[in-house]
């Protein structure tokens, strides 16, 4: 099933997602679509909330990226914690599928360590680098009601704002089903 994808100006964007108790949600099922909605948007990671969901869940897909240690990484991150962040600070173009036509340089450090369960309830804690800690961060954000944009200059904010107002209006150009929430019907 394709979700569709709610885009920026939508309030649940911008809440702390709840976490989710075992057996209250089918992350099996819910994770499975959740990948079938980024594959079909060309994205390689989707969080909750970006559904319309205001739960502690994202999936990440590291094959479009084509970085060599992470090809076959795709992963399911049931409320996750991330424990540490360290390394070199590094700037990196990010995008959203919820703030499709905007590509922007983030500044994100390159290493986090992230406690979670997988679709089992397995624990997990395990270290990332790279092009993974980035997508892992940037979703993450997305589950503490952060997108990538707060991460910029306020000049770029400024700049962008009349892209920003159209896009939660529709004005924008997409191929994937998007939920915009100042649409007139």
């Amino acid at each position: 099933m394709i979700y569709s994808i709610v885009a920026y100006g939508d309030t649940v964007l911008r809440k702390r997602a709840k976490e989710i108790e075992e057996g209250s949600v089918d992350v099996k099922t819910l994770s499975e679509n959740m990948f079938e909605t980024m594959h079909n948007a060309s994205g390689v990671g989707l969080a909750a909330p970006q559904i319309g969901r205001s739960i502690r869940l994202f999936v990440i897909d590291t094959a479009p990226m084509e970085d060599e240690k992470y090809k076959d990484f795709k992963q399911v991150f049931i409320n996750p914690e991330i424990i540490d962040e360290s390394g070199n600070d590094w700037d990196f173009e990010e995008g959203c599928l919820s703030v499709p036509g905007i590509r922007e340089n983030v500044n994100r450090l390159e290493k986090i360590r992230i406690r979670y369960f997988d679709v089992d309830w397995k624990e997990h804690v395990e270290e990332f680098d790279g092009i993974a800690a980035r997508i892992i961060q940037h979703e993450f954000d997305h589950l503490e009601g952060i997108l990538f944009t707060d991460y910029l200059t306020g000049l770029k904010k400024r700049l962008l704002k009349g892209k920003l107002a159209g896009i939660s209006k529709g004005d924008v150009k997409v191929d994937y089903v998007m939920k915009f929430p100042k649409k007139k019907k």
